[in-house]
């Protein structure tokens, strides 16, 4: 029998396997495989890391640039070294900027293959830069940076602590090690008066070296004891009192005077408004001529360096000598040893440990 023509057609699908279809996400977009998931705690971690060798890198990198640049354009004259340096910056920063651009690539196709590979090369270069900053090199593109930055205060510091180190490789090793052994019966008096005012104890050693020797005496011009003490501000006194819990210090007492020595170096060191060479210089003054901050209003001096060429009658070169004496206990404390200054790379050494209260 016909089927009517108002009957609806059906068609039949024949019987088949089904195709596999990839699985998709809600964007429809084929999963790709993924890398194990990482915590939070993890990610700041790895994140902090490359950070920090970023940073340590970059800090170096801008120090020896600029301090090499300052070395080399040091002048006055326009074309030859203000524009040059001026240039060389800008070239720095535009370097920089690409330089970070380079990274920031880098570090996405880094992530992909391992999560902690950026925070690893980062490291490295901050490992690999510590190690070129023990060499001279790095030393003294950082001590040029220094000057640049702190300007004329920087640059005379800088001046005056080489007169120290010149002085210590003038010094007979022999004679110094005398004196540091000679000075082993009073460290603990030294250490502890140091200690009260918060003085480095190698720069009181420094005083007591360059004042006695270590020889305690009485002398001619009544100075007493280590430090050869004779008039002590009242306010020093006072706080040494304060100090050791008595009356009035004994001068004659090796612990009170190595206590008076700090107060009377700390007054000075106030008066002086922090500056150590000037310290040194008006504590070996005292109240002479109305001691040291009367002579230098009198002919308009600001610091060491100005003062100097007026102090004929006056022992100028005391800050140096105490200095380098300091210097001498600072070396024999760290290293064990006093090392020639100028033996190898002795000076690099030496000018990285410092000087004691500069």
């Amino acid at each position: 029998m016909a089927d009517s023509p108002d009957a609806p057609l059906k068609r039949l699908k024949k019987p088949g396997k089904k195709r596999s279809r990839p699985s998709t996400g809600k964007s429809g977009r084929k999963r790709r495989s993924r890398q194990p998931a990482i915590s939070t705690r993890g990610l700041v971690a790895w994140t902090t890391i490359e950070v920090l060798g970023l940073a340590v890198t970059t800090v170096a990198g801008i120090v020896v640039l600029l301090g090499h640049a300052a070395a080399r354009f040091s002048g006055t004259g326009f074309f030859s070294h203000l524009l040059p340096f001026t240039l060389g910056v800008l070239g720095l920063i535009l370097t920089g900027a690409l330089l970070l651009t380079g990274w920031m690539r880098l570090r996405s196709w880094l992530r992909r293959k391992k999560i902690f590979l950026p925070a690893l090369i980062a490291l490295t270069l901050a490992l690999s830069t510590g190690i070129m900053t023990l060499r001279g090199d790095f030393f003294f593109a950082f001590n040029q940076f220094r000057i640049l930055v702190g300007g004329r205060e920087e640059a005379g510091r800088a001046t005056l602590a080489h007169q120290v180190f010149a002085a210590y490789r003038r010094q007979d090793t022999a004679q110094l090690r005398q004196i540091i052994d000679r000075a082993k019966p009073y460290n603990q008096e030294i250490d502890a008066a140091a200690a009260a005012f918060g003085i480095d104890p190698d720069l009181l050693n420094g005083i007591a070296a360059a004042e006695s020797s270590f020889l305690p005496r009485d002398s001619r011009d009544g100075g007493q004891g280590l430090f050869q003490i004779t008039q002590i501000p009242e306010s020093a006194m006072q706080a040494a009192a304060n100090w050791l819990e008595v009356a009035k210090p004994r001068i004659d007492d090796h612990r009170h005077n190595s206590y008076l020595a700090a107060a009377t170096l700390t007054h000075y060191l106030t008066q002086m408004r922090g500056d150590l060479f000037l310290g040194l210089l008006a504590y070996n003054i005292g109240p002479k001529n109305g001691g040291l901050r009367f002579i230098m209003q009198q002919y308009g001096a600001t610091d060491f360096v100005t003062i100097q060429p007026y102090l004929q009658q006056l022992p100028r070169d005391y800050p140096i000598r105490v200095l380098c004496y300091a210097l001498a206990f600072r070396l024999s404390r760290t290293l064990g040893a006093l090392p020639a200054y100028e033996e190898e790379l002795n000076a690099v050494r030496i000018q990285q440990i410092g000087i004691p209260g500069l």
